[in-house]
């Protein structure tokens, strides 16, 4: 009893409630907003290039590692950000915590089915399958 009345509000409050980690969270949404900003110029710049391309010229584009790596990256990147601020929405708007988990975890298997199904596509072209 006597350590509790010691302590100070911060150290009391420490290791509770949102704070554990949502700077963490918030970290994550900005280092994927400014991959999303850098990965998104290379594909509209392709995008733009390719334009007049057949479907052979953009499978030997894709074929390319350094293309299909950076595609990998960016769907990666973009479905993990998007899930992030999904998340976020759900956590501030849904406000009966039954509907709130079911909500989240349907986002979180949406999200990611979706990222494994877009990974797998590109694999399949890049690698000729």
């Amino acid at each position: 009893m006597a350590k509790d009345r010691i302590e100070t509000p911060l150290a009391r409050a420490r290791g509770h409630g949102s704070a554990r980690d949502g700077v963490h969270h918030w970290f994550m949404q900005r280092v994927t907003a400014i991959s999303n900003l850098f990965l998104m110029i290379w594909l509209v710049w392709s995008v733009v290039t390719m334009a007049s391309w057949s479907h052979a010229d953009f499978t030997t584009w894709l074929a390319m590692p350094v293309n299909a790596v950076l595609m990998i990256l960016a769907v990666i990147s973009v479905f993990y950000h998007a899930a992030l601020g999904s998340q976020v929405i759900v956590e501030d708007y849904f406000h009966h915590e039954g509907l709130k988990i079911v909500k989240l975890i349907g986002m979180k298997l949406f999200f990611a089915g979706a990222a494994v199904a877009c990974i797998f596509a590109v694999l399949k072209v890049a690698l000729g399958g």
